[in-house]
């Protein structure tokens, strides 16, 4: 039953823990959890090191961070300082682990947002495009020291949109304006789907394997990668949607449980606790086929926790790039 579980999740984390609860051991993948406590912010770390760990993954190899936090969807204002420090600081550690930042050089980085600015679940990416503070423009046009500053980011952003409104892949799109401006590079922001409803406007994963836009709803694309692409891509999504089948199965584990507390239907309970997750998962996607197999559910404030949320990752990502052109380095 293992080989055919296939949970809808774009979050190595959901994939290490689909293992670790069925008592698996994933060799070659690395798991590290850190919980700051007083500000409810936890930070968990997944290396896929080996090739072989990738393929039991079904991610590629490198680093995925992710960050849990229930201030996420808070206004810029009432959100803590402390958590958009916190991503500042996970970014920047991948930025750094890509690439090398010299004092004195420039370095070009490509925003991308991906996603459907007109569906709000997959607005998330131009959002926060929104948001940024662009400067190649002006370093194009004066100079560098036209920004007083001797280290410099020289940010561009693009909104390539999808498919069904340009007519070509995100990766076609994004290649021919690698290939003009040569960023050093590039950081795409899009929405994800979760395994776990609770983790919805609430975590963000950060990754240094690039990203595959389409891929948390089912439609796949032409993958946005460092060997696709030519230069470094940092991927940073956030979960907002899950599938039918995960809402079912949230209800599945309720209804076990209360089975198990009634004396006289324990023991279909105790049948149904002994199945794994792999097995509970497919049984429910047999039940709910064909009509909910596509499904995808969302809050229903979607709306502004997306907003909010664009302006968190923005007002981070700002952050950042003021540190590094204050002078800060690796």
């Amino acid at each position: 039953m293992m080989k055919n579980y296939s949970v809808r999740t774009d979050l190595a984390l959901e994939e290490k823990e689909r293992f670790a609860s069925d008592n698996v051991e994933v060799q070659g993948v690395v798991l590290e959890e850190d919980y700051d406590e007083e500000n409810e912010i936890r930070l968990t770390r997944v290396v896929i090191e080996t090739e072989n760990g990738a393929k039991i993954m079904g991610k590629p190899t490198g680093i995925y961070l992710t960050l849990e936090s229930p201030d996420l969807a808070l206004e810029v204002e009432e959100n803590s300082r402390v958590l958009q420090e916190r991503i500042c600081d996970c970014i920047r550690e991948l930025i750094f682990h890509k690439i090398s930042c010299k004092d004195g050089k420039e370095l070009k980085i490509l925003f991308v947002g991906l996603g459907n600015r007109a569906v709000t679940p997959d607005a998330l990416g131009p959002y926060v495009a929104d948001h940024l503070e662009v400067n190649r423009h002006i370093v194009k046009e004066y100079g560098k020291y036209a920004m007083r500053k001797e280290q410099l980011i020289v940010l561009s952003a693009i909104v390539p949109g999808v498919m069904g409104q340009t007519g070509m892949e995100t990766a076609e799109i994004v290649r021919g304006i690698v290939h003009e401006t040569k960023p050093d590079l590039i950081l795409a922001v899009d929405a994800l789907a979760a395994r776990n409803s609770r983790r919805l406007n609430r975590t963000i994963q950060i990754a240094d394997t690039g990203i595959h836009p389409g891929s948390g709803v089912g439609n796949y694309r032409n993958a946005m990668t460092e060997e696709s692409l030519g230069v470094p891509v940092i991927g940073i999504g956030v979960p907002t949607v899950v599938d039918a089948a995960t809402i079912v199965n949230d209800t599945m584990e309720n209804f076990i449980t209360a089975l198990e507390q009634s004396q006289a239907l324990r023991s279909t309970g105790e049948i149904l606790r002994s199945y794994s997750a792999a097995e509970k998962y497919e049984f429910v996607k047999e039940l709910i086929s064909p009509h909910l197999n596509g499904m995808f559910v969302t809050p229903k404030d979607v709306d502004e926790m997306v907003h909010q949320i664009s302006h968190t990752i923005a007002a981070s990502l700002n952050l950042l790039f003021s540190d590094i052109n204050a002078g800060e380095s690796e």
